[in-house]
């Protein structure tokens, strides 16, 4: 069975966190939620949406790391709103088990906001084809450091417009909400195959 992490941190776009959560957990994917600490949070378990929904994770991010620091996933996903991005790509040690994890040939998934907010910044969208929300694109210098860091980090990348979501090998990317579900569909492809695949979107009625 495919195992799969989602971080949360205050401030995560609901819709865009909760569709892959729940046909993930519809293929039977071992998912499991980590509440990543902010300034903003209260609880070491309660996370806060950016529509001001309260989560208990499964994880706090103290356990995750004792459960997961030899045995990785198979994916890692990091949901966007600009808030919640931030939180995570200000905790390096979310970015660096991004890297460890993209170094093992693990896939590494996020959308909207996070591909450009959080992925950037860890060099492993260098050489890829990839995607998020519109214009935010253009903020990679104010994301990676500086200009020069960006186009260091982005090396050889391709950023690509109007389209739900891009796979390049094991990196995952999408653009926003209105993506989710079919963001959510390719990492069920991914992870449990076409067969799969098939089955939840019929079953959900998907157009």
């Amino acid at each position: 069975m495919s195992i799969a992490v989602v971080f949360l941190a205050d401030g995560f776009e609901d819709v865009e966190a909760f569709t892959p959560i729940d046909y993930l957990r519809r293929a039977k994917v071992e998912l499991y939620t980590v509440a990543v600490p902010s300034p903003t949070m209260n609880d070491e378990y309660i996370v806060t949406s950016s529509h001001k929904i309260p989560v208990v994770a499964d994880y706090s991010f103290s356990e995750f790391k004792k459960n997961f620091e030899s045995d990785l996933p198979d994916l890692v996903f990091c949901p966007g709103g600009k808030v919640g991005s931030d939180n995570l790509a200000a905790n390096e040690e979310v970015t660096d088990f991004l890297k460890k994890c993209f170094a093992e040939g693990k896939y590494i998934s996020a959308i909207c906001a996070a591909p450009a907010v959080v992925l950037a910044k860890t060099g492993l969208l260098k050489g890829k084809n990839w995607t998020c929300y519109p214009e935010m694109e253009k903020g990679l210098g104010e994301y990676c450091g500086s200009e020069d860091k960006a186009k260091e980090l982005l090396e050889g990348s391709c950023h690509k417009s109007g389209v739900a979501f891009v796979t390049d090998k094991n990196v995952i990317t999408s653009r926003g909400a209105g993506c989710a579900e079919e963001f959510a569909m390719e990492l069920v492809r991914l992870l449990c195959g076409e067969e799969t695949k098939d089955h939840i979107r019929k079953s959900t009625c998907q157009r």
